[in-house]
C-alpha cells in the first residue's frame, strides 16, 4: 500500500501550460516531476474574446501529453486552473467539451480573484514573513497583486494587463521605443488606479514577485550583475533602456532572456515598471512558487477533510447576519430530498450535492438588500462576491440555484454549464424549493414523516394522513409550486 499518494496541478495559463506532480509527507509537500509546455493562449484571443481553432489545437496537443502524465491518477487526485485567456474566451464551452475528447479531468476555470487567492497560498507556504506583504503576478493576460500576512490574504485583485495582451497592444509590429514603452506603462498605471488607494491605506513590509515573467526579468538583471539577487527600480529602467535599444523584438538578444520569453517581455516590463513606480516599490524578492503549488496546498488540505468553501460560506453568512438557524434548517431538509432521489435521477457529482445544501445556508443572503424580490437580491450577491475555494462553473450554479428557489423559473436564464446540463440544475432547483417550502413556518420537524418518490421529471410527496390537509398554507403553497413547475416541464403531487 502506498502511504504517500501522489497529487497533481495543473495550469493552464495564457502563455504556458504547466504540470507539477507533489507528494505529502509529514505534511509536507515533496515536488516529484514538473512539466512546461508555451501554449502561447492569449495569442488566440480576437478583440471579440473568441479564440482560435489553432490555439485550441496548440492547446488540446499539450493536454493529451499531459494526460499521459496522469493516466494513473484518480480524479480525486488531480486539480485543473485554466486562468485569464480561458476564463475570458466566449466559445470556453467549444474548448471544454474537445479538451474533454483528450483529457479525462475537469477543468475548472476560475475567477481572477480566485487566481490571486491560490497564488497567495502558493507563495505563503514556502515563503514567510511576519507583517505584510505585497504578493506579484504579472502572467500571459492578467496581473494579479495580493496583500497578505501569513497564510491570510487581505487584498485580492486581478488586473486585466499581461505580458503577452500589453505586447501585442503596444509593441505589435516588433518595433521598440521610449514613447511605445510610456504609453504601456501609464495603460497600466490606468488599470491600476482602481486599487491604489485600498493598497497603500493597507501597507506592506515587502514585495515578492513569481511567474515566468519576473523571473526573466531577474534572469536578465542577474545576468548583468550577477551580485543582484532582487528586482529594483534602477535595474528596471537600466532594462528598459536596453530594450529600447535594440529597436525591435527581434534585437532582444540580452542575456538571461529565453528565446520563448523574448515575443513578450516588452509588456512584462512596462507592466513591472509601472507597478514600481505607482507604489513606490524600492525592491521586490522571487519566489519559484505560485499558482500550481497554491492548487497543491488546497487538494492537499480538502483531501485531509478540510474544504476551504465550507468556511467561504460560513464566512458570508456571518458577514451578511443570516438566520443561520433557519438556513440550516432548510439545508437540512435539502440534503434529506437530495438523497432520497439521488439513484433514481442520477447525481452522482459529491460536488452539486454540496452546492444544493451551500445555497440552502444562503437562499435568504439577500435579505439586508429588501424582502421584496429576495430571490434576485440573493442570486446578486452570491454571483458578485469573492469566493474563495470556488470555480466560476459553481459560483454561477450557486448563484442560479438561489435565483429560481422561489416565483417562476425561467429556463432560458440557465447558465450553460458543460459538467452539469439544464435538466439537471432544474432537478437542483426543485430540490431547493421544496426544501423551503417545506420549512416555510421556521419551525423543526415539520415533515418527517414525509415520503418522496421520483421517476423522470416527476415527483410524489407522500404526507402522513391527514396532515397536509390542516396545514392549509402549505397545501396552498404546493399547488401554487405545481403550476410554476408544469411550465417548465416537471410534474410533482402530493397527498
Amino acid at each position: 500500500m502506498n502511504d504517500y499518494p501522489s497529487i497533481a496541478a495543473v495550469d493552464l495559463g495564457s502563455n504556458s501550460f504547466h504540470l507539477v506532480v507533489a507528494r505529502e509527507v509529514d505534511g509536507s509537500l515533496q515536488i516529484l516531476h514538473k512539466e512546461k509546455q508555451r501554449v502561447y493562449l492569449a495569442d488566440g484571443l480576437d478583440d471579440k474574446n473568441q479564440l482560435s481553432q489553432t490555439a485550441i489545437d496548440r492547446a488540446l496537443a499539450i493536454l493529451k501529453q499531459f494526460a499521459t502524465t496522469l493516466q494513473d491518477f484518480p480524479a480525486s487526485n488531480v486539480k485543473i486552473a485554466a486562468t485569464y485567456t480561458l476564463r475570458r474566451a466566449k466559445n470556453i464551452n467549444s474548448f471544454l467539451t474537445q479538451a474533454s475528447n483528450v483529457f479525462p479531468y475537469q477543468i475548472d476555470v476560475i475567477s481572477g480573484q480566485e487566481e490571486a487567492r491560490l497564488i497567495y497560498q502558493g507563495v505563503a507556504h514556502y515563503i514567510h514573513h511576519d507583517e505584510n506583504r505585497l504578493v506579484i503576478d504579472i502572467g500571459g493576460g492578467s496581473t494579479e497583486l495580493i496583500i497578505g500576512k501569513h497564510f491570510k490574504h487581505k487584498l485580492l485583485s486581478s488586473r486585466n494587463m499581461g505580458c503577452v495582451s500589453y505586447t501585442k497592444q503596444f509593441f505589435a509590429d516588433g518595433m521598440i521605443n521610449e514613447k511605445r514603452f510610456n504609453k504601456a506603462q501609464i495603460k497600466a498605471e490606468q488599470e491600476l488606479e482602481v486599487i491604489f488607494a485600498t493598497y497603500i491605506n493597507a501597507g506592506w513590509q515587502s514585495v515578492v514577485g513569481t511567474s515566468g515573467t519576473i523571473k526573466s526579468i531577474l534572469a536578465m538583471i542577474s545576468a548583468n550583475d550577477p551580485e543582484q539577487k532582487n528586482i529594483t527600480l534602477e535595474r528596471l529602467l537600466e532594462l528598459k533602456t536596453q530594450f529600447i535599444a535594440a529597436k525591435t523584438i527581434d534585437n532582444l538578444l540580452i542575456e538571461g532572456l529565453s528565446p520563448e520569453r523574448q515575443v513578450s517581455i516588452c509588456g512584462g516590463l512596462a507592466i513591472l515598471i509601472a507597478i514600481f513606480q505607482l507604489f513606490d516599490i524600492t525592491e521586490m524578492d522571487y519566489s519559484d512558487f505560485s499558482l500550481r503549488e497554491g492548487l497543491l496546498h488546497e487538494m492537499q488540505q480538502k483531501l485531509a477533510l478540510k474544504d476551504i468553501r465550507s468556511n467561504t460560506i460560513a464566512n458570508l453568512s456571518e458577514r451578511n447576519t443570516i438566520d443561520k438557524v433557519h438556513a440550516q434548517r432548510v439545508a437540512n431538509t435539502a440534503d434529506w430530498l437530495f438523497l432520497q432521489v439521488q439513484k433514481e435521477w442520477q447525481l452522482d457529482s459529491l460536488d452539486n450535492h454540496q452546492l444544493l445544501v451551500w445555497a440552502a445556508q444562503l437562499h435568504e443572503i439577500g435579505l439586508g438588500i429588501n424582502s421584496s424580490g429576495l430571490h434576485k437580491h440573493s442570486a446578486y450577491v452570491v454571483e458578485n462576491s469573492q469566493l474563495p475555494g470556488f470555480t466560476q462553473q459553481q459560483q454561477t450554479l450557486l448563484s442560479c440555484m438561489i435565483r429560481f428557489y422561489r416565483k417562476k423559473v425561467r429556463l432560458e436564464e440557465f447558465p450553460t454549464l458543460l459538467s452539469v446540463p439544464h435538466f439537471q440544475i432544474l432537478q437542483l432547483i426543485v430540490l431547493l424549493r421544496l426544501a423551503v417550502l417545506l420549512n416555510q413556518k421556521r419551525l423543526n420537524d415539520q415533515h418527517q414523516e414525509l415520503a418522496v418518490s421520483v421517476k423522470g421529471n416527476s415527483m410524489l410527496l407522500q404526507f402522513p394522513l391527514g396532515w397536509l390537509s390542516e396545514q392549509t398554507l402549505l397545501h396552498a403553497d404546493l399547488q401554487q409550486e405545481q403550476k410554476y413547475l408544469k411550465k417548465v416541464g416537471f410534474l410533482i403531487d402530493f397527498v
